[in-house]
């Protein structure tokens, strides 16, 4: 079989991606994050498309938050899903925000980064938070997978 041949910018797509908006950011160890990822996917009972991570600013979160939410506050992460079978779709998260949150509650930086990257694939494996009991569970999930990652 004959294969054809790719320009070489062609990557092909991968289960978990990463983007970086308006920001600068060292992502250390992406193949362990991605590990990561789909191994929460899949004890979740998930399977995991695609997802793609979105890194940007406060301000460029802000705008998305507005145009697509109606909602005029900051936030950490916004989640768009793209399918109610599978884990499917695309999560932006404000690395100001991360930064913010982490100091507040006296963690690393790639601790929140990691906590909120999982807190998006949660929702789209169907989680809300829209109570104070369903935040509870969300956030045990989130320690229950942070504390297998080893990073």
């Amino acid at each position: 079989m004959i294969f054809p041949e790719f320009p070489e910018e062609f990557e092909p797509a991968l289960p978990v991606n990463f983007h970086f908006e308006d920001v600068e950011l060292d992502l250390p160890e992406e193949q362990k994050i991605s590990d990561w990822l789909l191994a929460a996917a899949e004890n979740e009972g998930k399977n995991l498309a695609e997802i793609t991570y979105i890194f940007c600013s406060d301000d460029f979160l802000l705008n998305m938050n507005r145009e697509y939410l109606q909602h005029d506050y900051f936030t950490d992460v916004i989640t768009f899903p793209y399918s109610e079978t599978e884990i499917q779709g695309d999560i932006f998260i404000s690395t100001d925000r991360v930064a913010e949150n982490a100091k507040e509650i006296g963690v690393s930086f790639q601790h929140e980064l990691c906590r909120v990257m999982i807190h998006g694939l949660l929702h789209l494996a169907g989680y809300v938070d829209t109570t104070a009991d369903l935040r509870e569970k969300m956030s045990k999930k989130e320690d229950f997978y942070l504390s297998k990652l080893n990073l």
